[in-house]
């Protein structure tokens, strides 16, 4: 045996009160030596023979930790050397999984992690378990080899090489019994859709199967028609069928679908003394007489629950129970409130904010230290993180502590804020485009913005020098400072005057505001600017003025996202006033509205669907300095080049209207890039004295990616119905930095 042979005893004998003298212990690291002369101990005898120290030995193998043992005598004493086994101190996958979130939980699953002690049987059994892993995703035939190297005697490196094998395609869903539903309906319920015709397509589905997502899937169905009101339906566990030769499979739902149940009566269970059971009654989304639908009942609990736990009420609880009528299929729904005890915050704790400060996340969360738990705050301050733009993911628990009290624990996983951009490109309007920007929009985790950017191209150099506080002292104020140069010339081809026309400015704004609520800030920003127009030819046309103006602003924003949101609006108003000293006299007034809506939960996909309108009047006060709009380019009007629409006598005929339009179906390209794309249609109008002396449009596709240093699109666009292409100055391709929707 292995284990004898291990032991080198030569007929020892020690006396048991010497024992701690007389033996040693070497290459123990896994357990005590106070555990290890425990194990050696002889309690019914004074002298140790071999059995005694042949037993000791069993006992030690018994943890698993060794590979040998010897037992030799050194110096009068007992000598136990241990060769311990290896442990992981690498541990890498390839062909399967890359995301390092995704790794950990795969390495949990498969019962393996960095630091592990290795063994054979270990690898073995967490190789099997990723083989199991592979199938239930849909994959046939999955190889994984395992390539263990010694890096020395205490340690190994592990590498999983995956060959995930060929997926299995669902060319059938069976929906047997089917006949009130239309089998459509029940497809796009289900994890495991049919492969569609065109299944490249966005919005389409490949067909893989997914064999861990089956087992629900006719859960799916029973719930979809629960949504359509049949209370009785039963649906078998999904029968799948797998042609291996073709990696083919058809799935069998049996379906007896019962009858159509409408709703009677609601019968409401709450203390009126907290909120009121009419109020309640009325904003309820199940009514009498309608085709019962178990998504309404799950949208009135939630409802119910918000409205009392509003109240301080954080543990509130909603039954319901649904009493069916089989004769006249009707159904009675009962909803039984209980609130529990009311409740007060006790602390909020922040963890995980290596980098962010404390109180910049607690003045973003609506509930505080002895203020009564409210709901509509706690989820509301969920979405404030993660607006801010500072953080990847935001979980925020409650943690009772007492009856009447509880914490609150804010888990942020902080997202990068700054960057470093060095780069380049070409556009077809400005020629070749060089630009570096330092920015970081939480500088030193304050919450404070820092921008510091430049550009040169063919047509135009900025300098640009910003900071903005959103929380002066961390209160409902706002600050603002901005620094700017910047120069622009407009060929002689695009204008009416002889020569090319540059324009040199030199600025500086200032800016406060307050938040009126949660969502809405207002403020004003006072800016003094100064330009220098100079024109190649005619050099009498040169001139020079001073614009100083005070802009008051409003906006509201509730949406769930900072650079991807799928609810919620954002609307802004601003009007500035130019005539406090300098030479422009003038008001300008803008507005813009922006709507963003997630359509997954309408067709089981990822998509978005985003509209914005802006409009901007100018109003002479006998002044503008040829201030004019202009229309076309990536942030106006997508298919034409930026500036292609400008006044062509900027002093007597400026364009004092403008107003721009978008629609945009965005998708998911590469999730785990952060990449989507979109479809669009822009709509543009501009003039003197109507919006409509030009209108124009233009549609195409973009790519977006919300990248380390910020959104980057690539706009593949086309004019609709140009006039002509150089009189209309066309563009095929955009790109841009720095903005989104």
């Amino acid at each position: 045996m292995k284990l004898l042979s291990s032991i080198l005893v030569l007929g020892l004998s020690l006396n048991a009160q010497n024992l701690t003298n007389n033996i040693k212990f070497e290459g123990l690291t896994q357990i005590s030596n106070k555990i290890a002369n425990e194990i050696i101990s002889n309690q019914n005898s004074n002298n140790y023979s071999d059995e005694d120290i042949n037993n000791a030995i069993k006992k030690f193998y018994e943890f698993n930790y060794f590979n040998d043992i010897e037992v030799y005598e050194q110096n009068k004493s007992i000598v136990f050397k241990f060769t311990e086994k290896p442990f992981i101190i690498n541990l890498s996958m390839t062909g399967y999984k890359t995301r390092e979130d995704d790794l950990k939980s795969l390495y949990t699953s498969i019962g393996i992690a960095k630091g592990n002690m290795y063994t054979p049987a270990k690898i073995q059994k967490a190789k099997k378990l990723l083989l199991e892993q592979l199938k239930l995703e849909g994959y046939a035939h999955s190889v994984v080899e395992v390539d263990i190297k010694t890096i020395n005697k205490q340690s190994v490196s592990v590498t999983f090489n995956v060959n995930k094998g060929d997926e299995i395609l669902i060319k059938k869903n069976n929906f047997i019994g089917a006949k009130s539903l239309d089998t459509d309906l029940l497809d796009d319920s289900i994890a495991n859709k049919e492969e569609d015709l065109i299944s490249w397509w966005f919005g389409q589905s490949d067909g893989v199967m997914q064999l861990s997502q089956l087992q629900y899937d006719s859960l799916r169905v029973k719930d979809t028609y629960f949504k359509h009101g049949f209370l009785d339906v039963k649906v078998k566990p999904a029968y799948a069928s797998i042609n291996f030769n073709t990696n083919s499979a058809e799935v069998d739902y049996v379906i007896n679908e019962g009858s159509q149940y409408k709703v009677n009566k609601i019968l409401l269970y709450v203390n009126e003394k907290i909120v009121s059971k009419k109020e309640i009654e009325e904003n309820l989304k199940l009514k009498k007489d309608k085709v019962f639908n178990i998504e309404k009942l799950r949208k009135d609990v939630t409802y119910i629950k918000t409205q009392v736990a509003n109240k301080g009420y954080a543990f509130t609880k909603v039954k319901y129970d649904i009493r069916k009528n089989k004769k006249d299929h009707t159904a009675d729904i009962i909803l039984n409130v209980i609130e529990g005890d009311k409740v007060y915050i006790n602390d909020v704790i922040i963890t995980n904010n290596s980098r962010t400060l404390d109180r910049v996340i607690r003045r973003n969360v609506y509930l505080a230290p002895k203020d009564l738990f409210n709901l509509t705050d706690f989820k509301d301050s969920k979405s404030k993180l993660q607006r801010s733009g500072f953080f990847q993911g935001v979980k925020i628990t409650k943690k009772r502590v007492s009856k009447d009290k509880i914490d609150l624990i804010v888990d942020v996983k902080e997202a990068p804020t700054g960057s470093l951009v060095f780069g380049g490109g070409y556009s077809s309007y400005d020629g070749w485009l060089l630009n570096a920007s330092v920015n970081d929009k939480n500088i030193f985790g304050s919450g404070i913005d820092l921008g510091l950017a430049f550009e040169h191209s063919g047509k135009k150099d900025t300098a640009n020098i910003s900071i903005r506080n959103p929380a002066l002292y961390d209160s409902i104020y706002n600050g603002s400072i901005n620094i700017y140069k910047k120069s622009s010339t407009i060929d002689a081809s695009d204008t009416s005057t002889d020569g090319d026309e540059t324009t040199d400015t030199t600025g500086l704004s200032l800016g406060i505001g307050r938040s009126l609520n949660r969502n809405t800030r207002v403020g004003t920003t006072y800016a003094l600017e100064k330009e220098d127009l100079s024109y190649s030819i005619n050099t009498a046309l040169d001139d020079s003025y001073v614009t100083s103006s005070i802009t008051p602003y409003i906006s509201f924003n509730n949406t769930d996202d900072y650079y991807v949101p799928r609810a919620g609006v954002k609307v802004g108003a601003s009007m500035q006033y130019a005539g406090i000293g300098g030479d422009a006299h003038y008001i300008q007034n803008s507005f813009y509205f922006k709507y963003f809506l997630g359509l997954e939960e309408y067709i089981n996909y990822d998509a978005i669907f985003r509209f914005k309108t802006a409009a901007y009047v100018l109003n002479d006060l006998g002044n503008i300095q040829g201030k004019s709009f202009s229309l076309g380019g990536p942030s106006s009007l997508r298919g034409y080049k930026s500036y292609a629409f400008q006044a062509d006598d900027k002093d007597n005929h400026p364009y004092k209207k403008l107003n721009t339009n978008s629609i945009e179906l965005s998708f998911p390209l590469l999730p785990k890039a952060k990449m989507r794309w979109a479809l669009f249609a822009d709509v543009g109008m501009i003039g003197e004295d109507s919006f409509s002396d030009v209108k124009k449009s233009g549609y195409g596709a973009s790519i977006n990616w919300y990248s380390p240093v910020g959104p980057i699109q690539f706009i593949f666009s086309r004019a609709y119905n140009p006039a002509d292409e150089d009189s209309d100055k066309t563009s095929n391709f955009e790109f841009s930095i720095g903005s989104s929707f």
